[in-house]
């Protein structure tokens, strides 16, 4: 079966159910600690996230986002995990991009799991052509689902749960201590 796919102006692509392709990066240092950002001239934390351009793959999206966002290439880290299916959440109504073109009613995204090989002084957010994050620190595993924007919760508890086993293999996951 042919998808119908759609674009976005900067050739992201948009599923037939208005679904846009996206990947996430959970970024850990040595000590298992997530790398937590805030947006740019905002108040809002998150991991950073790009869309799939038209070509590429999850794990070339990934890479080159982990680059633009972040500013570390693919030496700097090491791959431990990433999704195994979509994970998918709807933008509020008041987000919906919408016109005569294109509908984009929020993101599908494959998350990846990447440890920090080097020294954090490595991370800079002036490689891109404007900066997503103006700020960052480390973080505890489960404060970031708790701490972004209410729209993507559950797909933060849904891939940290899954991401968990990577990090700490045969502990169980608790979501009041770690």
């Amino acid at each position: 079966m042919r998808l119908n796919k759609r674009y976005l102006n900067e050739g992201t692509m948009i599923d037939e159910n208005g679904y846009r392709h996206n990947v996430g990066i959970i970024l850990c240092n040595q000590q298992n600690q997530l790398f937590w950002a805030r947006r740019a001239n905002q108040s809002g934390w998150q991991f950073p996230q790009g869309g799939i351009d038209e070509g590429e793959t999850p794990e070339q999206a990934m890479y080159r986002e982990l680059y633009e966002e972040v500013g570390l290439s693919i030496g700097q880290v090491e791959l431990i995990g990433r999704t195994n299916e979509w994970v998918y959440y709807d933008l509020p109504k008041r987000f919906v991009r919408k016109d005569a073109f294109r509908s984009c009613i929020g993101q599908k995204q494959i998350w990846f799991m990447l440890r920090l090989l080097e020294d954090d002084n490595k991370i800079s957010f002036d490689t891109g052509s404007v900066p997503e994050f103006d700020s960052w620190r480390w973080t505890d595993y489960w404060e970031p689902a708790f701490d972004v924007v209410h729209f993507k919760r559950n797909v933060y508890l849904s891939a940290l749960t899954e991401m968990w086993s990577s990090l700490f293999p045969g502990v169980t996951p608790n979501l009041h201590e770690e």
